[in-house]
């Protein structure tokens, strides 16, 4: 009968293998090199001119970019943004969109929202896709299991240990790029770090899948494009929820409709978890949305913490079913 510190030892023991196996397979290098090369660029980031100043109680909420405006925009009490973005130490510039905290907010949806929570992710589950059907060869694993230990510990302590390492290097990279982007442009934004939670939530959700594929086939190249094929799908199937909107729409049958929303309930939900930054860090005023997000946000059909909820409910499940598959094989 396995006994709960024996499986509380099993799952430390196996986060701190994971991390030995990241070092030692050069991924926690790579990983730490491109967060450097990250807090390079912010570095490389300044803004000058558009200083603060007192708005005029008639002034208007809007903006012209200076090349369109004339005397007659700033008669009417529109606003005028003055200043200049440096990127690449100067080698790149550009006018300020709206303010100089707004510049830096784009630059951050970028980083975090595109670079991270996107390319980031994917990357992140392509390098680590190969760490659970190495661990689970016979060859390799039946020298721990040869011993009574238990099954649904050894994989949910690989999983954490996986989820944890990719979770530290998330950390890292806001923590640099939040802390280069504001010595180098004075803008200090504290809603940029709700990226790092999200960046590991979205990771550990498709993690999940990719462990279930490691359990069942034992084979990195079923992981690492069964894991993307997926994410795909649920990115697809996501946008059709939104496009829709519960309403017949060209060249879609009805059922259609309805298996749409089955599914985006169901699946998980990248574009939504994206979304849920994208307004924490209240970038809709100044960097383009996804058209069909803000439609279901008029529509009152979009809910970020149901789908945050959902997805780590899907995960879950999954995780329940790749620990009874495993515990149910031979070695």
């Amino acid at each position: 009968m396995t006994t709960l510190p024996a499986a509380i030892r099993t799952v430390r023991w196996m986060v701190r293998d994971t991390f030995r196996q990241a070092a030692a397979s050069r991924l926690l290098w790579a990983m730490l090199g491109l967060t450097g090369l990250a807090v390079a660029f912010c570095l490389g980031v300044s803004v000058r001119g558009d200083e603060s100043r007192a708005k005029h109680p008639d002034e208007l909420p809007l903006y012209v970019p200076k090349a369109q405006a004339d005397d007659k925009v700033r008669d009417e009490g529109i606003a005028v943004p003055a200043g200049e973005v440096s990127l690449g130490f100067g080698l790149a510039r550009f006018e300020v969109t709206k303010s100089r905290a707004d510049s830096v907010r784009l630059i951050q949806v970028w980083l975090a929202g595109v670079l991270a929570d996107t390319a980031g992710v994917l990357l992140a589950l392509l390098w680590t896709a190969g760490f659970l059907p190495t661990f689970l060869d016979p060859q390799a694993a039946t020298v721990l299991l040869a011993k009574p230990t238990p099954r649904g510990a050894v994989l949910g302590g690989k999983y954490l240990g996986v989820v944890g390492f990719v979770g530290l290097q998330a950390v890292l990279f806001v923590a640099g790029t939040w802390t280069a982007l504001g010595l180098s442009t004075g803008v200090w934004d504290g809603a940029y770090w709700l990226a790092a939670p999200l960046l590991v939530i979205h990771f550990a959700v498709f993690y999940a899948v990719s462990s279930f594929l490691a359990v069942c086939t034992r084979s990195t190249v079923v992981s690492v494009f069964g894991t993307l094929l997926f994410w795909l799908l649920c990115w697809v199937t996501n946008l059709l929820h939104h496009k829709l909107g519960g309403m017949e729409a060209a060249g879609f049958a009805p059922a259609a409709g309805v298996l749409v929303d089955v599914g985006y309930w169901v699946l998980p939900k990248p574009l939504d978890l994206g979304g849920l930054f994208f307004d924490a860090l209240g970038a809709g005023d100044h960097a383009a949305a996804v058209p069909e997000v803000e439609a279901a946000k008029a529509r009152g059909d979009f809910h970020p913490e149901l789908a945050v909820v959902t997805s780590v409910l899907f995960a879950a499940g999954l995780l329940a079913l790749a620990a009874y598959e495993f515990r149910t094989q031979d070695y």
